[in-house]
């Protein structure tokens, strides 16, 4: 498995453990969001933290996590960017529509959930 799941009461948090968010596991993180999202988690973070890079595909994944998250009044956060995804990610402009933090912490307080 190329993501680890945990789940909270009140948010779920996927750590992509994979260096490439591509054609490769796009599709798997895409299914897998609809059934969280089904399961009825509104909250969700994807925290990128060990992936480098990331192309088309992997950009459709964090928008139809965006997208379901929305759909279900929930927030939607992305954390720990690497620079060529964070450029990636201002070039296409959607540094203006995603919720995007630093670190998990961050992320954690922005959904309203503080870990102590």
């Amino acid at each position: 498995m190329s993501f680890k799941i945990d789940r909270t009461d009140k948010y779920t948090i996927i750590k992509l453990l994979a260096e490439k968010l591509d054609g490769n596991l796009a599709p798997s993180l895409k299914s897998e969001l609809v059934v969280i999202t089904t399961d009825g988690a509104k909250n969700i973070i994807i925290d990128m933290a060990d992936t480098r890079y990331c192309d088309s595909s992997g950009l459709s994944a964090i928008l139809v996590a965006n997208r379901l998250c929305k759909n279900s009044q929930g927030m939607f956060v992305l954390t720990g960017l690497q620079e060529p995804v964070k450029k990636l990610i201002t070039i296409t402009q959607l540094d203006t529509i995603l919720n995007i933090t630093n670190t998990l912490l961050e992320a954690q307080e922005m959904i309203g959930v503080t870990t102590q």
